[in-house]
């Protein structure tokens, strides 16, 4: 029988090529201004046009500023790619989501809040994080710049498949532990190559339990463990998420829609390559003390000792903690910090926004800390402001920016200053990731929100 993962790409196959990649056909691709202009470089090159112009949509949202976004930017570089993007998808008559608009925000929180990210669908773009749609239960996956061009030219793709995997979760997360400390605590696990070569689909009772908002975080990740893609089988929760979304279908479509969106599943009787189980109750809410994803420990536990850590590996470990000014078996429990980040294709929708008001909400921001809240996108500002966050936000002293990237990485003006401790929601912590020397420990919203208000790092358990 049949993987989820295989029903979903055998469906999508143009052709096979004998000892070769496939040919696959793909229902979406987002652009971003990063990684798209080569592709349309080489487009107008060859005289092409787009095949499928209205299966693709481009949005700035890398080099977006998180203030004054009416202004014009004022980073030369930024500047060029926003606008280059604007002149490209006028050029080739492809829908463009531009700053300030009421569509635009990070193209991975964008796409499944307007319903355009749909169960069953084949979804790429220039972006390895595009792996955060197959919360919706499509296959979505990073690619290259040059097979952007390869998909705006043919609306397809040459692709190696890659192997199955099934990671279940088990049981029901405790208090104060959320999709993010999942994802951490499956990388510290998997390591992040550990996943190499798969598409990894997560099952169990915890993802079953879990919000969308939840799972495009858990799936958000999936990049970080070295997978190709991760995804989620569509259920109910899926269904109530897309109904009455501006792109998802309407009336009759609608009920088609959601007959066929429950086949894709995967058979009782399904063969992964790989199978994995992990428990809930050995997760705790989690932050990372190195500078790769997978380097990370409880809130309550100790940094690993030269010890545990493999002879091949010690040194990088040992490079790791001098970069980041930790200490083998040192406990980060109230380590100052300097700066929180909330947002990011991770962490920026309305849930985590919810969550991190449910910390903050009567408290006060700590005055060693900077904070920057960042919506992702102008529809989660609008719920927000709606919801009376705002309020909550405003009163402890903290003031929501305009949607974009932000601090994820150092693109924009949000960068972190060399040396500073920054407690982020984001997806990775590489070494100057959010800015040159910066030093990131990746958390989720409420380990963000517990930092904001004591100033280091702090057990969110204590403050809920």
């Amino acid at each position: 029988m049949n993987t989820l993962f295989d029903k979903i790409w055998d469906k999508h196959v143009v052709q096979m090529i004998e000892d070769g990649p496939t040919q696959l056909y793909i229902d979406r691709l987002y652009c971003h201004e990063v990684t798209s202009p080569q592709a349309f470089a080489g487009m107008r090159e060859r005289g092409l046009k787009c095949f499928r112009p209205d299966h693709i949509y481009c949005m700035p949202d890398h080099n977006t500023p998180t203030h004054d976004q009416d202004k014009p930017i004022e980073d030369p570089v930024s500047k060029k790619q926003v606008d280059t993007l604007s002149k490209n998808a006028a050029e080739f008559g492809l829908t463009h989501y531009g700053m300030m608009s009421k569509d635009n925000g990070i193209i991975h929180v964008v796409g499944p809040e307007k319903g355009l990210s749909l169960p069953g669908m084949t979804i790429v773009c220039g972006d390895s994080h595009t792996s955060t749609h197959g919360a919706m239960g499509a296959v979505a996956f990073g690619i290259g710049t040059s097979e952007v061009e390869m998909v705006m030219a043919s609306q397809c793709i040459l692709q190696q498949k890659p192997k199955s995997m099934r990671i279940n979760i088990n049981g029901t997360l405790q208090k104060g532990v959320t999709a993010k400390d999942v994802a951490l605590y499956l990388m510290s696990k998997l390591t992040t190559s550990g996943a190499t070569g798969y598409f990894v689909e997560y099952s169990g009772q915890v993802v079953k339990d879990m919000t969308m908002e939840g799972r495009l975080t858990l799936c958000n990740l999936s990049i970080e463990m070295g997978a190709r893609g991760g995804f989620v089988a569509p259920d109910e929760t899926t269904f109530e998420y897309i109904k009455g979304r501006e792109f998802a279908p309407k009336g009759e479509d609608w009920d088609k829609a959601v007959e066929y969106w429950k086949t894709l599943e995967s058979g009782e009787d399904a063969v992964f390559d790989r199978e994995l189980n992990f428990e809930a109750a050995d997760i705790e809410p989690r932050i990372t003390y190195g500078t790769n994803p997978g380097m990370g420990i409880g809130i309550t536990e100790a940094i690993p000792t030269l010890d545990e850590i493999d002879d091949a590996g010690k040194a990088s470990f040992q490079k790791s903690l001098d970069y980041m000014g930790f200490a083998p078996g040192e406990k980060l429990l109230g380590h100052a910090i300097d700066y929180v980040f909330l947002g990011a294709c991770t962490n920026g929708r309305i849930e985590d926004f919810r969550a991190f008001a449910s910390i903050v909400k009567g408290k006060k921001k700590a005055d060693n800390v900077v904070a920057w809240l960042v919506p992702g996108s102008w529809a989660v500002d609008k719920q927000i402001r709606e919801e009376g966050l705002d309020k909550i936000f405003e009163e402890a002293g903290f003031a929501i920016r305009q949607p974009g990237c932000s601090a994820c990485l150092a693109m924009n003006d949000d960068k972190i200053p060399a040396g500073k401790y920054s407690v982020s929601t984001s997806n990775r912590n590489f070494e100057g990731r959010q800015g040159p020397g910066s030093r990131t420990i990746l958390a989720s919203p409420l380990v963000a929100a517990a930092a904001a208000v004591t100033g280091r790092i702090t057990d969110p358990r204590e403050l809920m």
